[in-house]
């Protein structure tokens, strides 16, 4: 079922390209790091287009942006739009934003229309997903789903020392709102851009989220001993000669864990630190993160023993301690089916080429889906590209992703006039 509002894919562009430039940067990308004045600065841009259109705004403790739209009954729990406003240091034009501006775009059509749902819609703005400035990422939505307290995220610190409470207080941006309100929602939906290459390569114009992959991550400490560049090899107890082997084994490790459908795991080594550091010192230390990603929990699984095994043969072979400690782990969140079916519904009938599939990356959607129904859409991006100045899409992406997103909402909330 198609909905006959007058959706605006030019308007919804023209809004995305008129925020970027809140923060844009030379290469054309974004520098608004949450909690920074350009956040804050971007807020208020989103407030006064909310407002615009008889949106009420809330903000919570932790600066969720909440706009409610009224539904024709009251009693029934909202339907809920949202992502992100904050980017990377060198990010995008498209991460998060496209999910806000999306939904936005949906309340400006229904207020033109004077349409009604049955159920409210509410568009949130959720802090910091990125964690660029302040880690964790996803702050808002953890507290608001109870994965965080608020007072364990407020007294976060970013690298400057600047504490989260007193930024969002600084930037004008700390509510009152209760944020675990939140989870009296009654469906969630979230439009973001792929942040991978799969919809492009194979011609595609929707991705339906069905799954988020569970996650593992580590971090191992390689144990040796310091050695002048110029003493003998022989002997040597080289903390780095023993992380390079196992950096390369964690590549190969990734690979061979295929689910039953071939898919292969997926490995990244993000952060590396080498002690003592110095030119002609073998190191005697060496610290490096592992994460690890896969769609089958069980292959996931033998993907951290098989690290901690290649770890305890070189360990063994170049005498070395090496210790791989269980930093943080993810489970496989699946997504509502009922809601799923509704995007895939309203892509087929507008004859828009689609596929199931998972996504690899954190959302703030992979929190909400652990208190409510929630659901996820993808459109492509070039090249996969993103947390990137040269992210990229088209605004015949951007178009199928809110027609289809506003569809399936309208369907999930009920629109009666």
């Amino acid at each position: 079922m198609t909905t006959n509002i007058p959706l605006n894919g030019a308007r919804l562009w023209d809004s995305l390209m008129h925020i970027a430039r809140i923060g844009g940067t030379a290469k054309g990308g974004c520098n608004r790091q949450t909690l920074t004045g350009l956040d804050g600065e971007a807020r208020h841009l989103f407030q006064s287009w909310g407002e615009a259109v008889g949106l009420t705004l809330a903000v919570d403790r932790v600066g969720n942006m909440v706009f409610t739209r009224p539904g024709r009954d009251p009693s029934r729990k909202p339907i809920a739009i949202g992502s992100h406003l904050d980017t990377q240091p060198t990010g995008g034009k498209f991460d998060g934003i496209l999910g806000v501006l999306a939904g936005l775009e949906l309340m400006r059509a229904l207020h033109e229309a004077g349409a009604e749902t049955e159920a409210p819609l509410v568009l949130i703005n959720w802090t910091n997903e990125e964690g660029a400035r302040f880690s964790p990422p996803m702050m808002g939505s953890g507290v608001a789903m109870g994965i965080f307290t608020e007072a364990e995220i407020l007294a976060k610190q970013d690298a400057e020392g600047h504490v989260f409470g007193t930024e969002l207080a600084r930037i004008g941006w700390q509510g009152t709102a209760d944020p675990a309100t939140l989870q009296n929602l009654g469906a969630y939906f979230e439009l973001h851009i792929e942040q991978g290459p799969q919809l492009e390569d194979e011609g595609l114009e929707l991705g339906v989220v069905t799954q988020a992959l569970a996650q593992s991550w580590y971090e191992v400490t390689v144990e040796g001993a310091e050695a002048h560049g110029g003493s003998r090899m022989a002997g040597r107890r080289d903390a780095m000669m023993g992380a390079a082997p196992l950096i390369a084994a964690i590549e190969n490790i990734a690979l061979t864990a295929l689910a039953p459908n071939g898919e292969p795991g997926r490995a990244t080594v993000g952060c590396l630190t080498v002690h003592p550091a110095s030119r002609n010192v073998a190191p005697g230390r060496v610290w490096f993160s592992i994460d690890t990603r896969h769609a089958d929990p069980e292959r996931l699984a033998w993907m951290g023993r098989e690290i901690k095994a290649q770890a305890a043969a070189i360990a063994a072979e170049r005498h070395l301690a090496i210790n791989v400690m269980d930093f943080w782990h993810s489970p496989m969140v699946p997504f509502d089916t009922t809601l799923a079916e509704h995007l895939r519904a309203a892509a087929r009938a507008r004859g828009y080429k689609f596929k199931d599939m998972p996504t690899a990356i954190g959302h703030d959607a992979v929190y909400v889906a652990g208190k409510l129904p929630t659901v996820m859409l993808f459109c492509p991006c070039h090249g996969g590209i993103s947390h990137n100045e040269a992210e990229s899409i088209t605004p015949e992406w951007a178009t199928a992703g809110l027609t289809v997103l506003a569809d399936a909402v309208l369907a999930a909330a009920g629109r009666v006039a």
